[in-house]
């Protein structure tokens, strides 16, 4: 049975009888994709601490020198992810990836290397490009004080594991807000048949975009009708409603070239529109997608005596059409994960921010004739 609450208790979106297209894994999490692991370091700390990071391991600990087959895709490059130009490059991703607040990018992408040394010296004695994504949550974080350690991302790392994935204010995704509520971390998952085979699609999102009179969910434009208790939207405190930022990554075990793990990239705002979001100048919306198949093929190394010739097998374009709607799913699951599986918080200088109602959220479905699941 697909998990309707996270492991803390809250509710999941699945939770609130909420009807979604397509057939999600054991766990309707990224971690469905065999092999991948989620950990997070939460900081929540006085009156102005509200954030944290965020490590997704492709191949779990014991795979981290194995590459992935890799590609990315910015919707809007108002914001940072690490480590891109050289996935454009070569079409791999081999280390970590940490997602954290827009300030600590830099301290978590020395915290990764930091575990590496550790860990994995042979890695490090070549060069190590992590991956690392932002969003922006200075409305409930000290953005500027120095909280997020490089330790915070190693402890993230060890903290990964497989099975299910814990969802809303934790992580990276602590003081995120989504479509003006408490938004923060989502995971959810498809399954895929090729042929005799069947594949996972998980798609991770940190959720900090958006403004409350876009939300959409399945199809009901809810937001214009959720209007009341919207305090951050009348703050100075950002640019614009809807500023703030989405990371998301998805990964899949079905084989796939890197330009084809690009191209499930790509797809990534097709699930996020569908709640609602058209893309606005202050957030930055950037995608990675990798694939865990062909181990051992984007292996790369300087020593003589290597591999003359590597090769890949992969799902022909032409039947690409059910991974990207894997995708699409998938995408707008997870940001309605995101949404509900939270709670109410305030943060530095009293800043508060609701949790979506959810019996206001249903009461408006309903009216409009969407058919709950009942639990």
């Amino acid at each position: 049975m697909t998990a309707t609450r996270t492991p803390a208790g809250l509710p999941r979106a699945r939770g609130l009888g909420i009807p979604f297209d397509g057939t999600p894994g054991q766990h309707n999490a990224i971690t469905d994709v065999p092999g991948v692991e989620v950990g997070c370091k939460t900081l929540i700390e006085g009156e102005a601490v509200r954030t944290g990071v965020t490590a997704i391991l492709p191949r779990g600990r014991s795979g981290v020198a194995d590459p992935c087959a890799a590609g990315w895709y910015s919707l809007n490059g108002n914001g940072e992810m690490t480590g891109t130009a050289w996935i454009e490059e070569t079409g791999s991703l081999t280390l970590p990836i940490g997602i954290t607040n827009t300030h600590a990018i830099g301290t978590v992408h020395r915290g990764l290397i930091d575990w590496v040394v550790r860990n994995r010296p042979e890695l490090a004695r070549e060069w190590l490009l992590p991956v690392v994504g932002e969003t922006w949550d200075g409305y409930l974080n000290d953005i500027n004080g120095p909280h997020v350690r490089t330790e915070h991302a190693a402890q993230a790392v060890d903290a990964a594991r497989p099975g299910p994935v814990e969802e809303g204010s934790v992580g990276g995704g602590t003081g995120m807000n989504c479509y003006a509520f408490k938004g923060g971390n989502g995971s959810a998952s498809r399954l895929v048949e090729h042929e005799s085979d069947g594949y996972a699609v998980g798609v991770f999102v940190q959720a900090n975009f958006g403004s409350r009179r876009e939300l959409v969910v399945r199809g009901v434009p809810v937001g214009a009708q959720l209007s009341a208790d919207n305090l951050m939207e009348q703050s100075d405190w950002l640019a614009a409603p809807g500023a703030g930022s989405v990371i998301v990554v998805v990964a899949t075990d079905a084989p796939l070239l890197p330009g084809q793990c690009t191209a499930l990239a790509r797809r990534v705002p097709l699930g996020l529109a569908r709640t609602g979001t058209t893309g606005g100048h202050f957030s930055g919306d950037l995608f990675l997608a990798f694939s865990t198949a062909n181990r051992g093929a984007l292996t790369s190394t300087m020593a003589p005596g290597g591999a003359a010739y590597e090769q890949l097998r992969f799902i022909p374009w032409g039947r690409m059409d059910p991974f990207y709607e894997a995708t699409v799913q998938a995408t707008e699951e997870a940001v309605l994960n995101a949404l509900t599986a939270n709670a109410d918080m305030t943060g530095r200088d009293g800043h508060r921010t609701p949790a979506l109602p959810h019996d206001h959220l249903t009461d408006l479905l309903r009216k409009s004739g969407v058919q709950l699941n009942r639990a």
